[in-house]
Protein backbone atom coordinates (compact mmCIF):
# COMPACT_ATOMS: atom_id res chain seq x y z
CA UNK A 1 0.00 0.00 0.00
CA UNK A 2 1.14 3.47 -1.20
CA UNK A 3 0.01 6.64 0.45
CA UNK A 4 0.95 9.58 -1.54
CA UNK A 5 0.45 13.05 -0.31
CA UNK A 6 0.83 16.81 -2.77
CA UNK A 7 2.19 19.90 -2.04
CA UNK A 8 3.50 22.81 -3.45
CA UNK A 9 0.46 24.19 -5.00
CA UNK A 10 -0.62 27.70 -4.88
CA UNK A 11 -1.63 30.94 -7.01
CA UNK A 12 0.96 32.44 -9.62
CA UNK A 13 0.58 35.24 -12.29
CA UNK A 14 0.67 33.82 -15.66
CA UNK A 15 4.64 33.15 -16.76
CA UNK A 16 5.35 31.99 -13.32
CA UNK A 17 6.77 28.83 -11.87
CA UNK A 18 5.76 26.27 -9.30
CA UNK A 19 7.34 23.05 -8.00
CA UNK A 20 4.94 20.43 -6.87
CA UNK A 21 6.08 17.62 -4.78
CA UNK A 22 4.68 13.97 -3.79
CA UNK A 23 5.73 12.22 -1.01
CA UNK A 24 5.26 8.52 -0.69
CA UNK A 25 4.49 6.56 2.48
CA UNK A 26 6.06 3.12 0.74
CA UNK A 27 8.49 2.45 -1.57
CA UNK A 28 8.20 3.79 -5.26
CA UNK A 29 11.59 3.24 -6.53
CA UNK A 30 10.54 0.40 -8.90
CA UNK A 31 7.02 2.12 -9.69
CA UNK A 32 6.13 4.39 -12.90
CA UNK A 33 4.91 7.76 -11.23
CA UNK A 34 3.07 10.23 -12.79
CA UNK A 35 1.21 13.76 -12.92
CA UNK A 36 -2.34 14.32 -13.46
CA UNK A 37 -4.62 17.36 -13.70
CA UNK A 38 -8.60 17.88 -14.03
CA UNK A 39 -8.97 21.31 -15.28
CA UNK A 40 -12.66 22.83 -14.17
CA UNK A 41 -15.58 21.05 -16.23
CA UNK A 42 -12.63 18.62 -17.86
CA UNK A 43 -12.11 14.88 -17.31
CA UNK A 44 -8.75 14.15 -15.68
CA UNK A 45 -6.14 13.40 -18.28
CA UNK A 46 -1.98 13.00 -17.99
CA UNK A 47 0.39 15.43 -18.19
CA UNK A 48 4.11 13.70 -16.87
CA UNK A 49 5.16 10.17 -16.70
CA UNK A 50 8.38 8.83 -15.74
CA UNK A 51 8.89 5.21 -15.29
CA UNK A 52 11.65 3.48 -12.95
CA UNK A 53 14.37 3.51 -15.19
CA UNK A 54 13.81 7.21 -15.87
CA UNK A 55 11.91 7.76 -19.27
CA UNK A 56 9.55 10.35 -19.53
CA UNK A 57 6.75 11.43 -20.98
CA UNK A 58 4.37 14.69 -21.30
CA UNK A 59 1.65 15.70 -22.86
CA UNK A 60 1.89 17.85 -26.04
CA UNK A 61 -0.05 21.09 -23.82
CA UNK A 62 2.93 21.28 -21.25
CA UNK A 63 6.29 19.95 -23.48
CA UNK A 64 8.62 21.81 -22.53
CA UNK A 65 7.21 23.85 -19.55
CA UNK A 66 6.74 20.89 -16.90
CA UNK A 67 9.17 18.44 -15.93
CA UNK A 68 9.06 15.52 -13.73
CA UNK A 69 11.25 14.22 -11.60
CA UNK A 70 12.02 12.14 -8.73
CA UNK A 71 14.09 11.62 -5.82
CA UNK A 72 13.85 7.45 -4.72
CA UNK A 73 15.93 7.95 -1.37
CA UNK A 74 13.55 10.47 0.07
CA UNK A 75 10.33 8.98 -1.70
CA UNK A 76 9.44 11.99 -3.87
CA UNK A 77 8.41 13.01 -6.95
CA UNK A 78 8.59 16.63 -8.52
CA UNK A 79 6.85 18.77 -11.07
CA UNK A 80 8.82 21.64 -12.16
CA UNK A 81 5.88 24.10 -13.67
CA UNK A 82 7.56 27.03 -15.49
CA UNK A 83 5.77 29.54 -17.83
CA UNK A 84 2.79 28.99 -16.30
CA UNK A 85 -0.59 30.04 -18.64
CA UNK A 86 -4.01 30.25 -17.17
CA UNK A 87 -5.02 26.75 -19.10
CA UNK A 88 -2.96 25.22 -16.48
CA UNK A 89 -5.21 25.75 -13.64
CA UNK A 90 -6.27 22.76 -12.26
CA UNK A 91 -6.31 20.17 -9.52
CA UNK A 92 -2.97 18.47 -9.87
CA UNK A 93 -2.32 14.69 -8.45
CA UNK A 94 -0.06 12.74 -7.91
CA UNK A 95 0.14 8.36 -8.85
CA UNK A 96 2.22 5.56 -8.49
CA UNK A 97 2.04 3.11 -10.76
CA UNK A 98 3.12 -0.54 -11.98
CA UNK A 99 6.41 -1.93 -11.66
CA UNK A 100 6.94 -1.54 -15.50
CA UNK A 101 4.60 0.83 -17.75
CA UNK A 102 5.54 1.31 -21.06
CA UNK A 103 5.69 4.21 -22.46
CA UNK A 104 3.05 4.61 -24.62
CA UNK A 105 0.81 4.30 -21.26
CA UNK A 106 2.42 6.50 -18.86
CA UNK A 107 -0.19 9.15 -18.96
CA UNK A 108 -2.92 6.76 -18.46
CA UNK A 109 -4.67 7.00 -15.05
CA UNK A 110 -5.55 3.24 -15.92
CA UNK A 111 -2.34 2.43 -15.52
CA UNK A 112 -1.50 3.73 -11.65
CA UNK A 113 -3.07 1.98 -8.79
CA UNK A 114 -2.32 4.63 -5.85
CA UNK A 115 -3.71 8.90 -6.14
CA UNK A 116 -2.88 11.68 -3.63
CA UNK A 117 -5.58 13.96 -2.90
CA UNK A 118 -4.62 16.41 -5.21
CA UNK A 119 -3.25 19.99 -5.31
CA UNK A 120 -5.08 22.87 -6.53
CA UNK A 121 -2.51 25.25 -9.47
CA UNK A 122 -4.14 28.66 -10.16
CA UNK A 123 -3.08 30.81 -12.82
CA UNK A 124 -4.05 34.43 -13.19
CA UNK A 125 -3.83 36.42 -16.24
Amino acid sequence: QVQLVESGGGSVQSGGSLRLSCTASGTIGRTAMGWFRQRPGKEREGVAGLDSVGTTAYADSVKGRLTISRDNAKGTVYLQMNSLKPEDTAIYYCAAGRVFVAYKNLLRASYYNYWGQGTQVTVSS
